[in-house]
């Protein structure tokens, strides 16, 4: 059976436009368009997509607020267009915390480097985000923690500064328990809500550094961390070339390079370089885990969450064989079960937790 598509856009070149790119793909029907958020909503009600694509600016009711009212009452998988600036880039993250799974750029010269590459992706994540059922971390029971759940914080007008362990079960800053010197994350699809609600949990006085790679463009990052920073207890970095790293401080990859770590176990600095062109994934999971490898073999928590494909496998593979715990987030919590599927797959998680649960399971296992 086709893949059932709602597209939504004011402009009626670009509605033509994706609608062609659509229909050309013999899995794919367009059974409807919208010019607004309003026309978005009755179009849903009434067709009941199994996909929606949605432009962010438009007339009378904008892409953002439709998806969050989609989400309430109707939830479908939604991919949001975006432009690929600073204003962009805050737009689509409020998307994504309205409900949208993912998105890609308005210029589909931004997509790939040529066009038919970018049709065949822009079908290939209809096809993809339509088998995904968008409700389930909502309407399916969270299943109970393994181990008491320590508090969470509690957010404040400003900056977090709550923590989210009480003093006798967190060591001193910069005394991790257990053996872990480094915490590093790797996320795509799903994941900038995803490590919101890991990152929110952990204390102002977590005692190691944090890696974060989010598949993201060069754009969006600046404006992610920032985000991050903000809604939470510890401090999120964009990371630079030739930061040190430090406890209690997350370094988010930049978009569009690849992060590594460098250096020494006992002073440990970033590296960030330019990606090869060839490369997928930018940045890439595998290769900041590999370049751990180098730094802390047996010392690290890597922890694989939401995301499509299987980018951090391999990575995570030669953490393990170092000595290294490796994690992964359940299938039920997950936006799409593509890379926690893989490393779980591969033999490689020693744990398997709830997303619910994974920040407080950080913290009492740091």
């Amino acid at each position: 059976m086709a893949v059932r598509v709602l597209v939504v856009d004011d402009s009626g070149f670009f509605r033509r436009r994706v609608i062609e790119i659509l229909e050309a793909d013999p899995q794919i029907e367009v059974v409807g368009s919208a010019q607004n958020g309003e026309e978005a909503i009755e179009q849903t009600a009434k067709l009941r997509p199994d996909v929606i694509t949605m432009d962010i600016e438009m007339p009378v009711l904008d892409g953002i607020s439709a998806t969050r009212k989609i989400m309430a009452s109707t939830p479908i998988p939604i991919i949001m267009f975006s432009s690929l600036t600073t204003d962009g880039a805050k737009a689509t993250l409020d998307a994504l915390d309205a409900g949208a799974l993912d998105f890609l750029p308005k210029r589909f010269e931004d997509i790939a480097k040529d066009k038919d590459e970018a049709k065949k992706l822009l079908c290939e994540r209809v096809r993809f985000l339509a088998r995904q059922p968008v409700s389930r971390i909502s309407t399916r029971p969270v299943p109970a923690a393994r181990t008491p759940s320590i508090p969470a914080a509690r957010p404040a007008i400003n900056k977090p500064v709550a923590t989210a362990v009480t003093p006798a079960a967190m060591p001193r800053r910069g005394m991790a328990k257990g053996g872990i010197k480094l915490l590093a994350i790797g996320t795509s699809t799903g994941g900038p809500v995803a490590l919101q609600k890991v990152l929110t949990v952990l204390p102002a006085n977590f005692p190691v550094p944090i890696l974060l790679v989010q598949h993201m463009p060069g754009t969006f990052t600046p404006a992610f961390a920032q985000r991050l920073s903000q809604a939470c207890a510890i401090e999120v970095k964009h990371a630079e070339d030739g930061d040190v790293l430090k406890p209690g401080i997350a370094y988010l990859a930049p978009g569009g390079k690849q992060m590594l770590l460098d250096g020494r176990a006992g002073n440990p600095v970033i590296k960030v370089i330019e990606s090869e062109p060839h490369l997928t994934y930018k940045p890439s999971v595998d290769i900041t885990f590999r370049s751990i490898t180098k730094i802390f073999p047996k010392e690290t928590l890597a922890v694989i969450l939401t995301g499509m494909g299987a980018d951090g496998r391999e990575g995570a593979r030669a953490l393990k064989q170092g000595g290294s715990t490796i994690w992964a987030q359940d299938e039920a919590s997950c936006v799409v079960y593509g890379m926690p599927a893989a490393i779980v797959d591969a033999g490689l998680a020693e744990e398997v937790i709830n997303l619910e649960h994974m920040g407080n399971s950080i913290a009492q296992r740091v």
